[in-house]
């Protein structure tokens, strides 16, 4: 091993940090510290001809290779025991055309680079809800956000990416080059290569009007009924999630109300401002507002609202569906799990993938799941791993509960946590088999298979 080390060493610009370096124990670190993994080296690549590389030593010498962009991923996929770690932090550009909308993002940045470098031209990519999420990772699963009605997700406005391949090749894909991979990493994740630059189609994103709404837990029937019914058909520039919040201590939160549960929705309205008052209306009636902190705000302000809500070094335990329609039943499950959210950090987001989302084809991209209208996913965020138990169980018995009304088994990849690997057919849906074709195609060997794996299909 220490020969591959070495040779690693001296090939590649970014440094390979290894057991034996003082900031080792940091460079493994992921942000669910549920996953302690001990891998042989961390690379931190400076460029593709590092990220070429290392997949050709790990390849070479047999060794799991695991992909870190933002390292959010719930399963512990950007680490690896024993294996090699492929660390693109330091690919975080970020470069704007204005004129043409376009954006080409490094492989390592998070979507707080990305809203960074576009908001000063009024512009942005449809991303998450985090602004420490990875670009890679997020992307790559789907990109499933508070621009999604409007806009689709961010495999929608994906125009063209760079990736290197099991073989140790760089190629690009888009809609004319190499257009089965293309297809495959819009909602394939992680299986196919590492994608070390994204080209995004960028979208008209300034100041909107957003945030909070928060409303008293037992109010959360009237809150889910409205929020169910206007959604499917309010314009399409207003993004929406209904979630579970402890309160924080925040100046707009009631000082005797700290620490209580709310329902909550986030808004994010992207159309003229003076419309607000009249698109959040119905939302405001459904029963009364206790609190909220909605107004005219920069987006990556929108953005970032929640990073303090989920810092590295947390443990966390997740679990997903995809529904078609949020049933009275389904409703009733919620509550009864929902009034048991244990902490701070734990919710469940109940997120809208309608609109814009819906008009593209289930096969245009590998994101087959364009007839659904939410993905609901049970959030299980804590301290202290003595706590494990108690809040895993949580999210399983809330998930147990809730799964029968999905009318389904898939669920989005990348609110999957790592006992979730049995359902990646079910979570690729129809398109799995095209998917493990195109898989068998570029990745044979199943060199990238620290994912959501797609198994490459036999005899190609």
């Amino acid at each position: 091993m220490s020969d591959i080390i070495k040779a690693l060493t001296e090939k590649v610009r970014g440094r390979v940090i290894t057991p034996s370096d003082s900031d080792y124990d940091d460079a493994r670190a992921v942000y669910n510290a549920m996953h302690d993994r001990k891998p042989h080296a961390v690379i931190r690549c400076v460029d593709s001809a590092d990220v070429m590389a290392v997949v050709a030593a790990g390849r070479d010498a047999g060794l799991d290779l695991a992909i870190r962009g933002g390292g959010h991923s719930v399963p512990g996929f950007g680490t690896v025991d024993d294996g090699l770690v492929i660390d693109l932090s330091r690919m975080n550009y970020v470069r704007v055309d204005p004129l043409k909308k376009i954006a080409r993002v490094g492989g390592g940045a998070t979507w707080g680079d990305v809203d960074h470098a576009t908001y000063p031209f009024g512009l942005a990519a449809p991303g998450g809800i985090i602004s420490t999420t990875g670009v890679g990772g997020l992307t790559l699963g789907g990109g499933i956000g508070y621009l999604t009605r409007g806009v689709g997700l961010s495999i929608d406005n994906l125009l063209a990416v760079d990736v290197v391949l099991a073989d140790g090749r760089q190629v690009s894909a888009n809609d004319y080059q190499n257009e089965d991979l293309f297809w495959a990493l819009r909602g394939g994740g992680g299986n196919f290569g590492v994608v070390t630059s994204f080209e995004f189609q960028l979208h008209e994103v300034g100041d909107i009007v957003g945030g909070p709404l928060f409303y008293d837990a037992e109010d959360a029937a009237a809150v889910l009924q409205c929020y169910r019914e206007y959604i499917t058909h309010a314009p399409e520039q207003l993004g929406c999630f209904f979630g579970w919040q402890i309160a924080p201590d925040l100046p707009f939160i009631p000082r005797d109300r700290v620490g209580d549960l709310f329902c909550v929705l986030v808004t994010c309205w992207n159309g003229p401002h003076e419309e607000a008052e009249r698109v959040l209306k119905p939302l405001r009636a459904s029963t009364e507002v206790k609190a909220e902190q909605v107004g005219v705000m920069p987006f990556p302000a929108l953005q970032s609202a929640f990073d303090g809500l989920v810092p590295k070094g947390l443990q966390h335990y997740w679990k997903a569906d995809f529904i078609t329609e949020l049933s009275d039943a389904a409703i009733a499950a919620h509550i009864e799990h929902g009034k048991k959210t244990p902490n701070i950090s734990s919710s469940m987001h109940l997120h809208p993938i309608n609109g814009a989302a819906q008009r593209v084809g289930a096969d245009e991209t590998a994101f087959g799941h364009r007839d659904k209208s939410f993905a609901p996913v049970v959030v299980g965020v804590w301290p202290d791993p003595a706590d494990n138990q108690a809040n895993i169980k949580w999210v399983k018995d809330y998930y147990a509960a809730i799964h029968p009304h999905s009318g389904g088994d898939g669920g989005y990849v990348n609110f999957m946590s790592s006992d979730d690997d049995q359902r990646a057919p079910a979570n690729y849906g129809a398109n799995y088999q095209r998917l493990a074709a195109v898989k068998a195609t570029y990745d044979p060997d199943n060199l990238f298979h620290i994912n959501q794996n797609i198994v490459p299909a036999k005899g190609r």
